[in-house]
């Protein structure tokens, strides 16, 4: 099953990172699951990579900006941590250089949007805090 990017893909970072799980759902079926390695590290790019859209949806519904922050900020983590697994399956061999290069393509541009809007809303929330004293 092939998934289609929404029209506004760089902007709608809650779909994108939601077709990117997908994606790596797919990438996990057809790795070899008799490699206990290749199980370890898949249940751990599982992991983090889910955790990157789980963390944007709390962001959403989070309580203050500062959860708000957080909560970007650990889906940051998690797209660095699962850039990570993707480089231990390639540079062992474990998987379709191809297909890890993908993902990690989209990870990296993940992470970076991720940064970007970390880094924004630290600086404006110290400019506000250095405003008040």
């Amino acid at each position: 099953m092939e998934y289609k990017k929404p029209d506004n893909y760089a902007t709608d970072l809650k779909k994108r990172a939601y077709i990117y799980g997908l994606s790596i759902f797919k990438f996990i079926d057809i790795l070899d699951k008799r490699d206990f390695n290749v199980q370890i590290v898949a249940r751990q790019l599982l992991r983090s990579a889910t955790s990157i859209g789980a963390n944007i949806i709390e962001a959403q519904s989070g309580s203050s900006k500062k959860d708000f922050t957080n909560f970007l900020n650990h889906a940051l983590k998690s797209a660095n941590e699962s850039k990570f697994w993707l480089c231990l399956l390639r540079d062992s061999k474990k998987a379709d250089k191809s297909k890890v290069e993908k993902l990690l393509q989209e990870t990296v541009e993940l992470s970076r949007i991720l940064g970007a809007s970390v880094s924004t809303l630290r600086r404006k929330r110290r400019a506000i805090k250095h405003q008040i004293t």
